[in-house]
Formats: structure tokens, C-alpha cells, sequence
């Protein structure tokens, strides 16, 4: 069976598995979705109505009001692959929403999170 590329994978679905992997660590949803606003300007209605709506990464991303600058400063590696090395783009910014979510899910401090 062949991979779905990143941009392709629905939010809808990806989604609930980001928040599932905070929560068996005792973060919550609205932490998740308090990073995901972080990174893309989505308010929390615009990230309820693009989860609803079924979208893919690619429009997720494309759509996001405001991507934040500062996403540049999230460094490591996700599922062995350095986040800053990745050339496309949505699937940087896809990797970096899940750094961010690995590191609340260890138990970082929201505010080193955020890179403020």
C-alpha cells in the first residue's frame, strides 16, 4: 500500500492523534490547539472550521492566516528527520506542528514552547 504524502493527510484525522499524544502525557486539547494557533494564526474557530471541513494539509497550511515567524527557531527532529533540513514547506511546517506537540507532550513550558 503505497504512503500518503504529508500535504495530502487530513487534518481530521491527524489531528485527534496530535491531541491524543498530549493527553497521554496529562497536556490538554487546548494546549494542542493553543501551539497550533501559534504557529499558523488560526484563531480557535478558524481551527475548528478547518478540522471540520475535512482539509488536507497542504490547504491547512496555504490557508493559515499567519504563519509565525518564529517557527524558524523549532529545532530538533521528528521521527528521526532534523525539522529545519526539510525542504518542502508543508511538510516543515507539518513537522514542526508535531515538535511542538512533542515537546508539550514532555512536559515543556508553554512559553518555551512558543519561542517567547
Amino acid at each position: 500500500m503505497p504512503r500518503t504524502p504529508i500535504a495530502k493527510m487530513s487534518l481530521a484525522k491527524v489531528y485527534p492523534l496530535l491531541v491524543q499524544k498530549a493527553e497521554r502525557k496529562g497536556r490538554t486539547r487546548e494546549e494542542v490547539d493553543e501551539v497550533t494557533c501559534w504557529l499558523t494564526g488560526y484563531d480557535a474557530d478558524g481551527l475548528e472550521r478547518q478540522i471540520a471541513a475535512g482539509v488536507d494539509y497542504e490547504t491547512f497550511f496555504s490557508e493559515a492566516p499567519a504563519l509565525n515567524p518564529n517557527r524558524a527557531l523549532i529545532t530538533g527532529k521528528v521521527c528521526g528527520v532534523d525539522v529545519a533540513a526539510i525542504a518542502d514547506p508543508v511538510e516543515q511546517n507539518a513537522r514542526y506542528l508535531d515538535k511542538l506537540v512533542d515537546e508539550l507532550a514532555r512536559g515543556r513550558a508553554m512559553e518555551e514552547i512558543l519561542r517567547s
